[in-house]
């Protein structure tokens, strides 16, 4: 399932400096919980857009070039009576949905459909193109997270590929999930060029939860859907937040019942050249996806199928 496909273009709320936000953070609140020693600062922070079902918090146009490979991310929360998310295409990306309530049906051109399932994850590598679509399944609505992740140069025109695991199929060490990469004793069956940890994490009320990224991981972000999370000095409330570079742990503690998405990784090097559904590193990469993107829309409309 692809979210953005029922999205406004690229976001337009600009990322915020930390100190601007401080006067939102509700004070009271915050002194009933004991905060960890803030030991890796938060440089930005956003609740983003919200239309209809969708809140988008990261953008390759903005916030997503702070955190690259890390170029797109939706909390998204829709019904059955909702529109459906009509086929459309992509290049250049891996796409990642992690469904928390609910389910989804997909379809893609790679020959994949289905139903994704509460705890379900679904990985699709879009290389040089592919198209897709879906809608909320039998259970009648459907939320979580949808992340874009931007590929190597060796990867961004490849042919496309896909990964749906079943939540049985997604490996954990304590209240940890591991959407890509390992944490702990867990490793993810979804295998990426670059070095990524993608976590899907669940706390209870004051529980504490420290994370150290490894040495190679400089870039990192947190994002709630769920409770408050208490993190270097701030606390977190269906927002996403970016952290300063660095290798140092990160200390959560959650104020209720908490659920939270976190990204870790090594920086992407090349720069952002983006399409409407596309993200490459070079204009000629692009124009190869495009076109591919082209070919496959093509048969489509000849099919009667778009």
């Amino acid at each position: 399932m692809d979210v953005e496909r029922l999205l406004f273009g690229h976001s337009n709320n600009e990322p915020r400096k930390e100190h601007i936000m401080d006067a939102t953070i509700d004070k009271s609140k915050e002194q009933q919980v004991q905060q960890p020693h803030a030991e890796r600062k938060v440089l930005y922070r956003t609740q983003g857009t919200t239309r209809g079902g969708i809140t988008r918090l990261v953008s390759p146009s903005c916030m997503g070039e702070l955190i690259k490979p890390f170029v797109f991310l939706d909390l998204f929360k829709m019904t059955a009576s909702g529109p459906r998310m009509a086929m459309h295409p992509h290049s250049g990306i891996s796409t990642v949905t992690v469904v928390m309530d609910g389910n989804t049906e997909y379809v893609e051109t790679t020959g994949r459909q289905g139903t994704l399932p509460t705890g379900g994850v679904e990985w699709m590598q879009a290389g040089g193109g592919v198209w897709h679509g879906g809608h909320v399944g039998d259970a009648g609505h459907v939320a979580g997270f949808q992340l874009w992740l931007a590929l190597p140069k060796e990867d961004e025109n490849s042919p496309a590929q896909s990964l749906y695991l079943a939540p049985e199929d997604v490996p954990s060490d304590g209240p940890v999930r591991v959407i890509i990469g390992q944490y702990g004793n867990a490793q993810s069956s979804i295998k990426t060029r670059a070095s990524i940890n993608y976590l899907h994490v669940k706390l209870h009320d004051g529980e504490c939860w420290t994370y150290q990224p490894p040495a190679n991981h400089p870039v990192a972000w947190v994002a709630n859907s769920k409770g408050r999370l208490h993190v270097s000095g701030v606390t977190l409330d269906r927002e996403v937040a970016i952290f300063e570079e660095s290798d140092a742990a990160l200390e959560f503690v959650a104020q209720g019942e908490t659920e939270f998405v976190l990204g870790s990784s090594a920086k992407h090097p090349h720069e952002l050249v983006l399409g409407y559904y596309s993200v490459h590193t070079s204009a000629q990469a692009l124009q190869l996806g495009e076109a591919e993107i082209e070919r496959i829309g093509a048969q489509l409309r000849a099919g009667g199928q778009i």
